[in-house]
Order: C-alpha cells, then structure tokens, then sequence
C-alpha cells in the first residue's frame, strides 16, 4: 500500500492478474456492496471455506472501491516469493497460536485508523465444521473494534470451496463455480465496559452465520461448532495424520466437502 492508502505496485500487478484469471475460471454474485464504506478505516470480517476464497473476497472488496489488507498466517509470509509478494501488497502477517500474534492486531489498528479496509477472519483458519458453517471465532476482530469503534461490516461467502475443496490442491476450474459474496450492514455491536470480547465475538460470528444462511438457503446451525472442545488441532488440515481419520467423527470437514 502507498503511504497514502492507495494500492501499491505490486498489488496493482497481482489484481491485473489475479482478477482475469479468477473470472475465467468461476462466476460471480455480489449482493450488499452499498454496505461497504467508500472511504474510512473499517473491519470486514468473513467466514472461511477454502484457501481460494481470499480471492473472490478481495474481488469482490476491490469491486466496492476498497483495497483490502489481510491478515494472512505467518506460514504464507515465509514461502520465498510469495512472502515477499504478500508483504509488499501490504497484507499482515500472523502468528497463529503465539504469543506475537498481538503485533498483528496492533497493525490491524493502525491501519484502520489511517483509513484503510482491514480484513479478518475471525474463526483464524478454515472452518472445521462438517457442513462448513462458521464456527466458533477468536477474539481479534472484537479487539481492533474496541480500540477503533470502525464500522464492522460481516461479509459472507459461499462457492469457494466448490473451486477448491477444503485443504484441496487442484482446483476444479472446469466447473466454472458460482463465487457468491454478501455483504450485510455493518454491525451494532455492545459498548458495555469492560468489554466482553467473547460476546461480541459471539455476535460478529451470529451474524455471518445469518448471512451464510442466506447464501446458501438453509437454516444455520442452532449450535456452533468450537474447536477448542474438539481434539482436532487448532491449525492445519485436521485430517492430516490423524490415526481416526475417515471413523465418522462429524466435526471433521471431508475432503471433497462443498455441497449443502
């Protein structure tokens, strides 16, 4: 990013051409942009599905006029190339499950209070829900609103995982999937001090939920898949070298999961 918000070079260059190539191979439903502030710090905070869903959620922003600042794992950052390529693009590193993943929220701040779109996925990895519903989050998202009071607006995504399946490798191009993004207006969240960041977070992960179902038309869950009563690790593909891997336990994403 330039020192002014504006798009820097490099992500100038990847949106030329992520944006064709993400076109030719899926198709788009934007629904709800006029909920996105034109100028302004602000949160956009989005359920997650598939690794390539970044892709039509940065479309999809950049459609509205804004240039999006993700917070990306700290894994990405130090693949060589691509690290430099996320870091000059602006995009902000995480260290997931660390004690320095608060530099990371300190940076969201900062660019939120210069005037840039930050976003957050609030449940800090791909949903670990069977059926791909959001789940339970983390309370980043709540903090940075806390110490900004920025609009927080829930942005919904459904179609991702049909290009690339959770954890997948191959995208499925040839099927030209439908990217469905949605997003709602932004949300009134509880002021009461000291601030309950597991409430609010509970209310920004309601509301996409509300919004996925939607998407997808269906009813959402009445109860919310939380990782942390599961023994899946917290991180990383849940199937991946797990000796009950395929024994029918229903908080594990399948491999090929996609369709409602």
């Amino acid at each position: 990013m330039g020192a002014d918000g504006s798009p820097g070079v490099t992500y100038s260059v990847a949106r030329a051409i992520l944006r064709p190539t993400l076109r030719a191979v899926s198709r788009h439903a934007w629904l709800g942009q006029e909920n996105i502030p034109r100028t302004g710090g602000c949160v956009v905070v989005s359920n997650h599905l598939s690794h390539a869903d970044p892709l039509p959620l940065a479309d999809f922003l950049d459609d509205a006029g804004r240039h999006p600042r993700f917070l990306g794992k700290a894994e990405l950052f130090d693949v060589r190339v691509l690290g430099s390529l996320l870091q000059d693009a602006g995009q902000i590193r995480v260290q997931r499950e660390s004690e320095h993943a608060g530099s990371a929220l300190a940076a969201a701040v900062d660019a939120v209070r210069r005037g840039e779109c930050v976003v957050i996925y609030p449940e800090g990895t791909l949903t670990r829900d069977r059926r791909l519903w959001p789940m339970a989050g983390k309370t980043g998202a709540a903090r940075v609103w806390w110490q900004t009071r920025c609009p927080v607006i829930p942005v919904a995504q459904w179609g991702p995982q049909e290009l690339l399946a959770p954890y997948g490798r191959i995208p499925r191009v040839w099927r030209r999937p439908l990217m469905r993004v949605s997003a709602g207006v932004p949300l009134t969240l509880p002021s009461d001090e000291p601030p309950d960041y597991r409430k609010l977070t509970a209310a920004i992960m309601s509301s996409l939920s509300e919004l996925v179902a939607v998407l997808r038309g269906e009813q959402a869950p009445t109860s919310v898949f939380d990782p942390r009563a599961s023994e899946l690790p917290r991180t990383g593909n849940p199937r991946k070298n797990r000796p009950d891997q395929g024994s029918g336990h229903d908080d594990v994403p399948p491999d090929d999961q996609g369709r409602s």
